[in-house]
């Protein structure tokens, strides 16, 4: 009996893993069958787009070509009116001057016939005046009538190799593709950002520009976020936990137009974006509390971030995690520096501190207060410090502390320096900072 129950248990088990086998199977095949239903829609709705966009395109040909060519038939119909009205203006003057000689002409043998034929006692007087009036007429004097071979003989030249150029250019204008030459390759969560990578998928295709375009989902339009050469580009100013739909074309080497659009695909950032805290008097802060300006405050502090989300741990690397541009005017201090740190504590006029890492206006790099002997290039006007770190080693934490060990790149001007920051608590995230002794610093972090 007990052997026969083990076997039954065995035999149930067996069944369970089974069905539970079953149940994974359908679930993939069902998954399988939404990825072929959204392959279907997309090429029924890429294909309608498509025809939409030729027969909105060559209605729009044919309606620019008839008035093109409307106006040309106009322009060549108003040089016929002018060489026909330029060319008759002489013709109707010398008409005009023989219907007057024809006229005189009538008067003048009326008169003379009317002289033959009068009364002998007044007929030599007739004779006299009549001959006078035509010696006066100058009856020898005609007006010059141009022989046909002289007067324009209007004619339309009309050159048939233009219908086979038209031809030739309409029959080899406009392709459908299948398929784009770039597609969108990856969506990395940052900040109030995603940072989006794409990649060229036609060997043939030589890119010279990309063009990226995004919306959000309850938006209608798409917008450009970038045009450049670069295959990755932050987009800021992403709300957390919304949708966006990104797309992305190219253009190829020595070509004015772009490409088709890649298959639009979703990204989204969970990540609060970085902001400073306000109500430091030294400091004033954009709408968006992303940029925090040194005023002419006479007052001076460090300027802390409004919360802890500089996080450490959420990828293998971290890569500008922490990316300010300064523009600065102003003058600087020694004690000028930008960096993280672990907590805010006011009472500092900069973050040279303990529990802290950062760089100071003229290059120098302190950790915990102390400087370190390597040094980075001066921080000056459009400069670019970015700060990555990673966990290292992680040791027991209590109440009484514990070794919390990071590994910290800081960036400035294409040089870096890298280094441990042991910490005697563990650190999930940390908290960032300035601090200017001179107005006119400028601070955007990202």
């Amino acid at each position: 009996p007990m052997e026969a129950e083990a076997e039954a248990r065995l035999l149930l088990q067996e069944a369970q893993e089974s069905i539970e086998a079953a149940r994974s199977y359908r679930r993939e095949l069902e998954q399988r069958l939404r990825g072929l239903q959204q392959a279907r829609e997309q090429i029924r709705e890429s294909a309608t787009l498509t025809r939409d966009v030729l027969e909105q395109h060559f209605n729009d040909l044919k309606g620019t070509l008839k008035k093109l060519l409307d106006e040309r038939l106009m322009s060549l119909l108003q040089e016929v009116d002018a060489i026909e009205q330029e060319s008759i203006k002489p013709l109707d003057e010398c008409q005009k001057l023989i219907e007057h000689g024809v006229s005189t002409a009538d008067d003048l043998l009326r008169d003379g016939e009317s002289a033959v034929h009068g009364d002998v006692g007044q007929r030599n007087e007739k004779l006299c005046s009549f001959t006078k009036k035509a010696l006066h007429i100058q009856l020898d004097s005609l007006p010059e009538v141009p022989s046909l071979v002289d007067v324009p003989c209007l004619s339309a030249q009309l050159d048939d190799c233009l219908l086979t150029i038209l031809k030739n250019q309409i029959f080899s204008h406009g392709t459908v593709a299948s398929r784009p030459p770039v597609q969108l390759e990856e969506f990395v969560e940052k900040p109030g950002g995603i940072l989006v990578r794409w990649c060229k998928v036609d060997d043939d295709f030589t890119p010279q520009d990309y063009r990226l375009q995004y919306r959000k989902s309850t938006a209608s339009h798409f917008e450009d976020v970038y045009v450049g050469s670069e295959t990755e580009f932050i987009v800021l100013h992403i709300d957390p936990n919304v949708d966006y739909q990104f797309r992305v074309c190219a253009r190829g080497d020595g070509r004015q137009e772009w490409s088709p659009w890649s298959v639009p695909q979703f990204g989204c950032t969970t990540l609060v974006p970085h902001e400073w805290t306000t109500g430091l008097e030294g400091y004033s802060l954009s709408s968006r509390r992303n940029i925090a300006l040194r005023n002419d405050s006479q007052s001076c502090g460090v300027l802390y971030s409004k919360a802890p989300t500089y996080f450490c741990g959420q990828t293998l690397t971290f890569r500008q995690f922490l990316l300010g541009r300064i523009e600065t005017v102003g003058q600087p201090d020694r004690r000028d520096s930008l960096g993280v740190c672990v907590e805010q504590q006011n009472g500092y006029d900069t973050l040279q501190r303990d529990k802290a890492v950062c760089i100071s206006t003229n290059g120098a790099v302190f950790v915990n207060g102390k400087e370190m002997t390597n040094q980075l290039p001066a921080v000056t006007s459009g400069s670019t410090v970015t700060f990555d770190m990673e966990v290292v080693q992680l040791g027991p934490c209590s109440n009484e502390g514990g070794s919390f060990k990071l590994r910290v790149t800081i960036s400035s001007n294409n040089r870096e320096v890298v280094f441990d920051w042991v910490l005697d608590q563990c650190c999930g995230s940390l908290y960032f900072g300035c601090s200017f002794s001179y107005p006119g610093w400028k601070v955007l972090v990202f």
